[in-house]
């Protein structure tokens, strides 16, 4: 394929999704958000023991506007991947994968039907199995396996909703059930959510991921995979509402991996791996506030934090693409002076994610503030919850300082190249998402602007959390204390190392399950299975048509000996029954 043609593919997927993006952004404003009406199409299949297989495809203000920043972040990955990727051979694979991704996610997004939605939920497993393993050696490998067993742990239990929802003869979420199993219905949901957005005890597959291509980790971790979960989980919440001990439940594993991926951040040293342990940290945030019962402020900050973590990806990527692939923090420095532009936005999407006043990522941080303040939550729980969002300042700072402002510790004649014009537009458009794209959402979101009563004091808690990222000194000394131990305790081991979550979920099910699932093959599937199984029945079947041959010989002794057999039995029963 010649040079031409495959900046072809790119620049044709990247006007394809910025166009569609842009209809559905006008038709969600002014069609659905205008109405304040929701739409539903349905096609009806068959009907089979009461239950009706439809195709259901439901238009409101939360599957359109999802989805056009779905595409906007596809379009600008896609124009990314023009520079990213150039020394790529088999381009249009890549884009074929790319565009199956968008694919999966919007048909997740728009059906909200259990039976349909499977097709989605597993494109998604499989096309990012494929993207995970792209570089195809040793550590991809590993990490896309992990992802898909993980991945399939969720299937299953989804598959299992499927089967108790033919109880209730409706395979569409969004109504409330009640029943018997409506409380075990409502938790397999939850924990298949769970498994998709890596929550605890979940959590390994995430930053094992990161083995991906950049532009593949910018789409997956800001708008698509791990999204999936608490996208299901918001239009599951009527029916999990009947539940509070599922939310319970959910609150308390989301404020968990709030603080968990919170400080492994703290402690990480990788660009990428912070990147998306910040991710992990918010989606932490998200499924606690859905817990809470906020599930409307869930998808605002899911819609806002999808834009400022996809530019910061793309600042990453750039970087890690000038500086001849070099993603440790310990070496890359003093980044301001060499690329300008992509350090600027690297600040810009780091102070959205702090949550600074008039970005995108302060509208729907301060939400969920005054939320879990004004609702039913318990003492411990805020505290942890406002631990984890101090925590986003010191590890939004942590990449500012130790890969951009601070000191670079690499060789002298390392080599850095200048940012592209592919780069640049892509970075710009997500730019302008991550300063206007709040205010945009609640201009337009009426939902969400409605007033929380809250005190002072838990206005001025709120402020000072905003606001702790002007405590410099106090961030710049923990991180020198941090940087300058050579050999860590165990409290820091313990920190760092995810609270050993790869040994909870990555060893579990990526050693012993693989390890198990070998030992059943070799002593069911070939042991004892086998020989009760395909083998005995074949000896069995063997030996009655050697008897069959027997009995056919046509010697006279045979025949005498049959007569004797069948006398004697046919004596026996006529004994036996009269």
């Amino acid at each position: 394929m010649s040079l031409n043609k495959k900046l072809m593919i790119p620049i044709l997927c990247a006007v394809f999704l910025y166009c569609v993006a842009m209809f559905l952004w006008v038709f969600g404003v002014y069609m659905v958000g205008s109405t304040e009406q929701s739409y539903m199409v349905e096609w009806q299949f068959f009907s089979l023991c009461s239950s009706v297989w439809s195709l259901p495809i439901i238009v409101d203000y939360i599957s359109v506007i999802f989805s056009c920043f779905v595409c906007l972040i596809s379009g600008s990955v896609s124009l990314f991947s023009m520079s990213y990727m150039e020394g790529e051979v088999y381009m249009k694979r890549f884009m074929m994968l790319i565009m199956a991704f968008v694919g999966s996610m919007n048909l997740l997004i728009f059906v909200p039907s259990m039976i349909t939605i499977l097709l989605g939920w597993d494109g998604l497993g499989i096309v990012s199995f494929a993207l995970v393993i792209y570089y195809q050696n040793k550590k991809s490998l590993a990490a896309g396996m992990l992802t898909v067993l993980v991945n399939r742990v969720g299937d299953a239990l989804l598959i299992l909703v499927i089967c108790f929802l033919v109880n209730w003869g409706e395979w569409r979420i969004g109504y409330g059930m009640t029943g018997s199993y409506s409380m075990l219905v409502c938790f397999l949901v939850v924990v298949g959510a769970m498994t998709k957005s890596a929550q605890i005890p979940f959590s390994a597959w995430l930053p094992a991921a990161m083995a991906a291509p950049t532009p593949v980790s910018a789409l997956v971790h800001s708008s698509t995979l791990v999204t999936a979960g608490v996208y299901l989980v918001i239009r599951f919440y009527s029916t999990l509402i009947e539940s509070q001990e599922v939310l319970w439940f959910l609150s308390k594993m989301g404020v968990l991996t709030l603080l968990m991926a919170g400080l492994s951040a703290c402690y990480e040293v990788d660009l990428k791996k912070i990147i998306a342990l910040s991710t992990l940290s918010q989606l932490g945030l998200m499924m606690f506030t859905v817990g809470i019962g906020f599930p409307l402020v869930a998808v605002f900050h899911l819609l806002t934090h999808a834009l400022f973590k996809a530019l910061l990806f793309l600042c990453a990527g750039s970087i890690i693409h000038s500086t001849m692939d070099s993603q440790d923090g310990r070496i890359l420095g003093s980044l301001n002076y060499l690329l300008p532009f992509s350090s600027s936005c690297l600040v810009l999407s780091s102070v959205a994610l702090c949550g600074m006043p008039f970005l995108s990522g302060f509208y729907s941080k301060d939400l969920i503030l005054e939320g879990a303040f004004s609702g039913f939550s318990g003492v411990l729980e805020i505290v942890i919850m406002l631990m984890g969002a101090g925590l986003s300042l010191i590890y939004s700072l942590r990449i500012l300082l130790v890969g951009v402002f601070g000191q670079s510790y690499g060789g002298g004649l390392s080599m850095y190249e200048t940012e592209s014009g592919y780069v640049v537009c892509s970075i710009c458009v997500l730019s302008i998402g991550a300063i206007m794209g709040g205010w945009l959402l609640q201009s337009v979101w009426v939902e969400v602007n409605g007033f929380s009563l809250v005190g002072v004091f838990g206005k001025l808690v709120i402020s000072v959390v905003t606001f702790v990222g002007l405590f410099y000194s106090f961030v710049n000394f923990f991180l020198s204390k941090i940087l300058s131990k050579k050999n860590p305790s165990g409290v820091s081991w313990f920190l760092s190392g995810m609270w050993f979550m790869n040994l909870a979920s990555g060893s579990f099910l990526a050693g012993v399950g693989l390890k198990l699932g070998k030992t059943m093959h070799l002593c069911l599937d070939l042991g004892w299975m086998e020989v009760l199984g395909g083998q005995g029945v074949f000896s069995v079947l063997g030996s009655g048509v050697s008897l069959s041959y027997l009995t056919q010989k046509g010697s006279l002794l045979v025949y005498i000996r049959m007569f004797m057999v069948m006398l004697i039995f046919l004596m026996v029963c006529i004994n036996v029954f009269y």
